[in-house]
């Protein structure tokens, strides 16, 4: 871990386990993960398939299932956001967290063009009518 005196981490991630109900029991998917996300800086989560990498994210997202059980901590700047609920995550999600997903469903959709795409999903987070967002997307 790169330490960055002076400078607080934007992102901050500590001891965050999620598991989930199955028939067999139990499945713990993420466990004990910490890491810190400083400005200016670029984070690479990496691992095999299935080690948990999307249920970090999703869970850092607030994007769990319900029936999840998410613990430890994940602090963006000042706020806990482990304690919100998903109206709040709404607020925060799309105007000053976003994710890529690697899901090509969740992805762009060659169906319309990115400009449009963009532009909804300006609407949508940031409350802008059509024409302040496409001057914006473009």
């Amino acid at each position: 871990m790169i330490v960055t005196p002076d400078i607080n981490p934007v992102l901050s991630v500590r001891n965050l386990e999620v598991s989930f109900p199955s028939e067999a029991g139990r499945v713990d998917a993420v466990r004990g993960v910490d890491f810190d996300l400083y400005p200016g800086r670029t984070l690479a989560i990496v691992g095999e398939s299935g080690s948990g990498k999307s249920v970090t994210s999703m869970a850092v997202m607030g994007l769990l299932p319900d029936y999840a059980t998410v613990s430890g901590s994940v602090t963006f700047g000042n706020r806990e956001l482990l304690d919100l609920d998903d109206r709040q995550m709404s607020e925060i999600r799309g105007r000053e967290l976003g994710m890529i997903f690697q899901d090509p469903l969740a992805s762009l959709t060659p169906i319309f063009t990115v400009g449009r795409q963009v532009v909804e999903a300006l609407q949508i987070h940031q409350s802008l009518d059509r024409k302040v967002a496409w001057k914006r997307a473009v």
